[in-house]
């Protein structure tokens, strides 16, 4: 078989794309009036078409099995070796009649298998965070091939979009904030995504209510809408721009306000457009307020904005590592942002975000892939170890081993050239986020 390039340049091997359309295309159909709660089953649906968290879980409750009625369904995928039924609810194959019970497995076998099924958990989580990643970013691309022809109908998907995300955002329990393998492609694609969602995120955390949070959601992807009325080389400022270049950069605002309005875009998603490069001491643009003036949806935008366009640049050479970006925001950002919301930022996303190279107390290297915003001392890394392939590394969960941790936070190219190639860390930076109850556990040996 011809090898796919493609699949092990965007940081997940072939073979993991491979045996995950296997095992899924293995899983059996079943009704949806036969389901059961227990069961583990798979919707084939986009993520925008159904309220669950992810499209892949156990049926925990009736509730679920009326929305799945709702939903039209006719029937779905099952893993029976995943579902939690009664032993009489599923048929069990009879044994051969030469068939000998095997003998019991040994400490090396169950330990083999373990991992097995750890790793398995591992690239399911991770697919499951990409392919909604990838179906986000699609729908974004399509809303804004609308704007132009079709305004309102562009914010019908920008609503759709940012209420998708509310969706699987309002679960009860915590949320990772998670590094992805693939990017959304366009950097304006990308850009959107990671502020709508970082914002959102934070915005949960300070217990926004539901219609603020949409505003908010809706704000932060449109927030550069207005640079799409711009020639190319002003949508990006640059620190070499005369004073005439930057004032046509700063047009953007202005430009986006309009164009927001005629998509008849909400006043508070609006108010997010106009403010979004207003700073909290009033040295920012277009108006040159302060905090007391800007939205609590422009206040978190603009800080979210800003620690993604130093993670992000235009030239990837001159990007920062998140450790570096936070760093920096703090260092200078305590006037120009709002410091409760700095703070909290901080914390929700951890001293080490996601894309993180950093060393480990006990001197090994490793790449920090997910941060819980109520551990953040405590991420779960992908750590080095040249006895383990990579694709078959498990990520450790720093906060179930309390005797490592992080000593110090480094630069990609601060690292051994084979531990560089082993974690390759990310030029582009791109996250989503998962339910920590469901994330895979991080049990590899230490």
């Amino acid at each position: 078989m011809k090898k796919d390039s493609r699949c092990c340049k965007r940081g997940r091997p072939k073979e993991w794309v491979w045996n995950d359309m296997k095992d899924r295309s293995a899983d059996p159909l079943i009704d949806v009036s036969q389901l059961k709660v227990g069961m583990f089953i798979h919707l084939d649906l986009g993520w925008m078409s159904h309220p669950f968290p992810l499209s892949s879980f156990k049926l925990s409750s009736e509730e679920q099995l009326l929305i799945l009625r709702r939903l039209g369904l006719k029937q779905v995928r099952w893993s029976p070796g995943k579902s939690d039924l009664a032993t009489d609810a599923v048929p069990m194959p009879a044994l051969a009649e030469a068939e000998q019970v095997p003998a019991p497995a040994s400490a090396e076998d169950l330990a083999r298998e373990r991992h097995k099924r750890e790793l398995a958990a591992q690239r399911e989580a991770l697919l499951q965070c990409e392919r909604q990643y990838a179906e986000a970013a699609t729908a974004f691309r399509e809303l804004m091939d609308l704007v132009p022809k079709e305004p309102t109908s562009a914010r019908d998907r920008s609503v759709a979009l940012s209420r998708a995300l509310l969706d699987k955002m309002l679960i009860e329990g915590d949320l990772n904030i998670r590094l992805l393998n693939e990017g959304a492609g366009d950097r304006g694609t990308a850009h959107a995504l990671n502020v709508a969602i970082i914002a959102m995120l934070l915005g949960r955390a300070f217990g926004l209510g539901r219609e603020e949070m949409l505003d908010l959601g809706v704000g932060a992807l449109l927030h550069d809408i207005g640079k799409s009325e711009l020639a190319p080389r002003f949508r990006h400022r640059d620190d070499g721009f005369t004073s005439a270049e930057n004032q046509a950069y700063q047009q953007h605002v202005a430009k986006g306000v309009a164009v927001a309005q005629q998509m008849g875009v909400a006043a508070a998603p609006l108010l997010i457009i106009a403010q979004h490069h207003e700073h909290a001491d009033g040295t920012g643009f277009p108006q040159r307020i302060n905090a007391d003036r800007m939205s609590v949806g422009a206040r978190i935008v603009a800080l979210v904005n800003r620690f993604d366009g130093l993670c992000n640049p235009l030239l990837a050479s001159k990007s920062l590592t998140p450790h570096e970006a936070l760093s920096l925001l703090f260092a200078q950002g305590r006037s120009r942002f709002d410091a409760t919301m700095l703070n909290a930022f901080i914390r929700m996303m951890g001293v080490y975000p996601p894309g993180s190279a950093v060393q480990l107390t006990d001197d090994r290297y490793a790449l920090v892939v997910a941060v819980n915003s109520s551990r953040p001392l405590k991420p779960r890394v992908l750590v080095h170890d040249p006895k383990v392939p990579r694709e078959e590394a498990l990520v450790v969960n720093l906060e179930d081993l309390p005797d490592l941790g992080i000593r110090r936070s480094l630069k990609p190219q601060q690292l051994p050239r084979a531990a560089l190639d082993y974690l390759s860390p990310r030029s582009r930076i791109a996250y989503f986020f998962e339910s920590a109850s469901v994330a895979p556990p991080g049990e590899m040996a230490a």
